[in-house]
């Protein structure tokens, strides 16, 4: 233990080669603090340069953000390790013992790293993209985000699901893309005029904006059931447009039966009573 006389010598020891070190190098310091600034101007300079470029070679958007970032942090790093140079500090070591800490790191961060891994496979891969819908591991939705450690899906009533990016890649994932199909059906009473009801339904599809010409609608009989003509109705839609389109098209359907005497039954029984007296 250091008597307090000790520590009182040691004080101003430890003062007196601090204000020599900054005597001695006040110079590189000062140079050191300008070029890093230089350096972090730079990365931005460089870094809008190269994603205004990115853009008008039509590149994703995360794999344009992922290049800007690693090229601004290279550049920064750079200079960095520069700059310490300039203030004396003996540069090799360090990089020595950045590589032992980063080892250390990789092995606490598996998962984080393995996401890492997972992220730049599904960016530079292209299984999917921002827009689409997509449907893994019992959940679905439409992409919103892809960034290095997770994906983002949009529910239709809003909710978001983060799904980590190692828990996709491998997985069986089903890509409905930009639009998707409505599974639609309606059934007319026996008697009914089939082709007149194929007809109204076409029309309907064809009036509404949101219903895409391509590809073209499927329509027709899909079931004789015991009480009704089963109509299967399949247009295709944005993936936007997937909830509000159905119930649009269901609601005109139904007004048009009704002003064109399309009869839409509900379920029937019919009863036979056998050697009644």
């Amino acid at each position: 233990m250091a008597t307090p006389s000790t520590a009182g010598i040691r004080s101003p020891e430890l003062t007196d080669k601090i204000i020599v070190y900054f005597v001695e190098h006040g110079i590189q310091i000062l140079t050191a603090i300008v070029l890093l600034g230089i350096g972090v101007v730079i990365s931005r300079w460089v870094g809008n340069i190269l994603k205004r470029w990115l853009t008008k070679r039509a590149f994703d958007e995360p794999v344009s953000t992922l290049i800007v970032r690693a090229v601004r942090l290279l550049i920064v790093a750079f200079i960095g390790i520069m700059a310490l140079g300039q203030m004396g500090i003996q540069i090799t070591p360090l990089i020595a013992g950045i590589g032992v800490a980063g080892v250390g790191a990789s092995l606490a961060m598996q998962g984080l790293l393995s996401n890492l891994v997972a992220g730049l496979t599904i960016i530079f891969t292209k299984p999917y993209t921002v827009g689409e819908y997509i449907e893994v591991l019992g959940v679905y939705g439409q992409v919103t985000d892809i960034s290095l450690f997770s994906t983002t899906l949009l529910h239709m009533d809003n909710s978001r699901v983060i799904v980590p990016n190692r828990k996709i890649v491998g997985e069986i994932l089903h890509n409905y893309g930009r639009i998707r199909q409505l599974n639609l059906a309606v059934g007319i009473a026996y008697g009914s005029n089939t082709a007149l009801a194929l007809e109204t339904v076409g029309a309907v599809l064809r009036q509404n904006p949101r219903v895409l010409k391509e590809p073209a609608p499927v329509l027709g009989i899909s079931e004789l059931g015991a009480s009704a003509i089963t109509l299967a109705i399949r247009p295709w839609v944005s993936v936007e447009d997937f909830v509000v389109a159905q119930a649009e098209v269901y609601q005109s359907v139904l007004a048009r039966f009704s002003e064109t005497k399309i009869e839409i039954p509900g379920p029937r029984t019919v009863v036979r009573i056998l050697n009644n007296p």
